[in-house]
């Protein structure tokens, strides 16, 4: 018997989030601890169990090498390091998608649900999809169909902000979250949405936004503060390992606090030292990486054959995309402000059971696509056409650096829509979204290599390089 349920998972770098999509339409986002953010953290405790989530971040006071923050950008390594215990990553990434299951099934008293959407970046390949699949079984979850985020996030964008699309029409997905950026050109079709053209940074993100000011706060004080600054770049003891994360955790803090305000107070562990950080001064630390994005942006409208102005509009996706730095570089680089939503957060989890929800029953490799990687799929229902919020006119362009940044850019805001609902549930397709090869059992192999994705790493200095990337394979970078 089928409950009518479909639930939606975006796991993500930093965070994990969740959507269920009710029998009578609603999406609802999944709350775990009064949050719909799920810390994709995860410890791994004495016994051998994998905590995850806000009990993580806890947890890792008390041990931090145990704890891996950011388990999405171990995705190309077999296994991780955790004290010294070696991890599988699909094992990192299945506690992290069984929490969502534990959650779902409290929310609905026990019923499954009917089908499952799970989103990844557009550029990962076969392999990274398998690890994907392979987590989702071992967390329990069944009928699991894969979407590429892009696709998610402008079938979610076509229900909330209600910008007419029409057929033949592209939009562009601006995803800047925690480990990556991610730009796509997405082309309305008539039977669904295919990706025109993608390309991304496995060097930008929030994370790099956070290393940028940590390397900042180093050169300012590790001269008067040698012997602490040391400790925190290189930790030893478990006392260091706790004041590292504090810091890196702080930093974080601050960053966000500046997409609301003008300026805030850092406190430097280990240095027992405040300092007071403006939005000026993280804009000139975030502008070299912030503006490679809106370069790549333009490169890859430009491989699409299309201009910003004649699209649909572009549409930014991923916590990372608050700071206003990135709407006035968008705005400056591509002559039309960007478009946003309330939560941002939330907008590929949404996507994603809309994109499953009127997928016809069609193998991917029947339907021609322009990039090997994506299928088109079925957006939900057009909303009646509504004219766009008017944009407003272009910021002045700032002096030459090191002057203070622009003011931010006006960014476009749709009016509050009504909850995206799901069309009702319809047969499941013929054939999965992704088909699963099976693995032959490996043997254990002691000289297997731990990824130094870990929360102990040294703190990345300020990126200098200021060229956009080329495009990449599917190896290139971890996502």
């Amino acid at each position: 018997m089928r409950s009518g349920f479909v639930l939606g998972i975006d796991f993500g770098t930093s965070n994990t989030v969740a959507v269920l999509a009710w029998p009578d339409g609603p999406v609802k986002p999944l709350l775990f601890d009064g949050s719909p953010l799920l810390r994709s953290a995860v410890y791994l405790d004495h016994a051998g169990t994998l905590v995850v989530g806000r009990d993580a971040v806890h947890s890792a006071r008390l041990d931090p090498a145990r704890y891996e923050p950011n388990p999405k950008r171990g995705i190309d390594h077999d296994v991780v390091l955790l004290g010294d215990t070696e991890v599988p990553v699909t094992d990192m990434v299945a506690a992290v998608l069984r929490r969502v299951v534990e959650e779902a099934h409290r929310t609905t008293g026990g019923v499954a649900p009917d089908r499952v959407a799970l989103t990844h970046p557009a550029a990962w390949g076969p392999h990274r999809r398998r690890i994907l699949l392979d987590a989702a079984d071992a967390a329990g979850l069944t009928s699991v169909e894969l979407v590429a985020e892009p696709i998610a996030a402008a079938c979610a964008f076509l229900n909330q902000v209600r910008v007419p699309v029409s057929v033949g029409q592209s939009l562009v997905v601006y995803d800047l979250g925690a480990g990556t950026f991610d730009v796509s050109v997405v082309r309305r079709e008539a039977d669904g949405f295919t990706i025109v053209a993608t390309d991304g940074l496995g060097d930008v993100g929030g994370l790099d936004v956070d290393a940028a000011l940590v390397g900042y706060f180093g050169a300012v004080h590790a001269a008067e503060h040698a012997e602490a600054w040391q400790r925190l770049e290189h930790p030893v003891t478990a006392a260091d390992r706790r004041a590292r994360r504090q810091l890196w955790d702080d930093v974080q803090t601050a960053k966000e606090l500046l997409s609301r305000s003008g300026s805030t107070v850092v406190y430097l562990a280990g240095l027992d030292t405040e300092v007071t950080l403006g939005r000026e001064q993280l804009d000139r630390l975030a502008t070299v990486l912030l503006r490679r994005t809106a370069d790549l942006t333009r490169i890859t409208l430009q491989r699409a054959g299309l201009d910003a102005a004649t699209t649909a509009g572009v549409f930014l996706v991923g916590g990372a995309s608050r700071m206003p730095l990135v709407a006035t570089l968008l705005h400056r680089i591509l002559g039309v402000p960007p478009l946003v939503v309330e939560q941002p957060e939330l907008v590929v989890a949404e996507g994603s059971v809309l994109a499953i929800g009127r997928q016809p029953a069609v193998p991917p490799a029947a339907t021609p696509v322009s990039a090997p990687f994506s299928a088109p799929v079925a957006m939900p229902a057009a909303m009646p056409a509504q004219a766009p919020a008017p944009a407003q006119a272009p910021v002045p362009a700032p002096a030459p650096e090191p002057a203070p940044a622009p003011e931010p850019a006006p960014v476009a805001r749709a009016a509050p829509a009504a909850p995206p609902k799901v069309p009702p549930a319809v047969a499941a397709p013929a054939a999965r979204q992704e088909t699963r090869p099976v693995r032959p059992a490996a043997a254990p192999s002691s000289n297997r290599a731990a990824t130094a994705s870990r929360s102990d790493r040294a703190a990345a200095a300020p990126r200098s390089d200021g060229a956009a990337a080329a495009p990449r394979s599917d190896g290139a970078a971890a996502a």
